[in-house]
């Protein structure tokens, strides 16, 4: 269960900045579809903390973030590679999966930071709580966790392009979006976290 967590991590992770271009929109609002996939990352990182422990958590973590690195560079490589000439939409396809260098950064920074502190808030209230009150930390620690990461993120990526005022919008627009998500996951969580202590136990009597 550990390694297919751990695979839907990072492969959410990629798709959230291809996807990052595209904008979407609910009434007034205007969001990227990459908060639709990047909020469930934390969802996971529970989960393996959950029920592997902190260290898990954090090696996932770091895991995701070399990844994108590596992807961000092949993506790099395969915009300068010359474009054959049958191939007629060198311009779109830069578009779409070169998006800009300061967006890639805030990419980067806001997920290193909010991740970590994700993982530390969780084993914090799970230190607090023992294994009661998965909901609590789950929610807590994606709630202040998302706020770090999108906080980050909008200013990086952002500040000084727009006014202050559409600054802000934005990045209070992003956050209840992701909270939203977050509170209506709780009970994937539950269930994903009841699957894979499932699925360990064997592993732990055989031990």
């Amino acid at each position: 269960m550990l390694l297919y967590l751990n695979a839907l991590f990072v492969g959410l992770l990629v798709v959230s900045n291809i996807l990052g271009v595209k904008l979407f929109s609910i009434g007034e609002f205007v969001l990227p579809a990459a908060v639709i996939v990047y909020v469930v990352t934390y969802i996971i990182t529970d989960v393996i903390g959950e029920v592997y422990g902190k260290d898990a958590a954090r090696q996932t973590v770091q895991a995701g973030f070399f990844t994108q690195l590596v992807v961000l560079v092949f993506i790099l490589i395969a915009i300068e590679l010359p474009a054959a000439p049958v191939f007629g939409a060198q311009e779109e396809f830069s578009t779409i999966l070169g998006g800009s260098f300061r967006v890639m950064v805030a990419s980067l920074l806001s997920y290193l930071v909010s991740q970590h502190l994700d993982v530390s808030l969780f084993h914090g209230l799970k230190k607090k709580h023992g294994s009661r009150k998965l909901w609590l930390r789950n929610n807590v620690s994606t709630a202040s966790s998302q706020l770090v990461d999108t906080f980050i993120f909008i200013t990086v990526a952002f500040a000084g392009t727009v006014p202050l005022t559409v600054l802000i919008g934005m990045a209070v627009t992003q956050y209840v979006f992701k909270l939203i998500v977050a509170i209506v996951d709780t009970p994937i969580t539950y269930l994903l976290v009841r699957m894979a202590k499932k699925e360990k136990q064997p592993y732990e009597r055989a031990a």
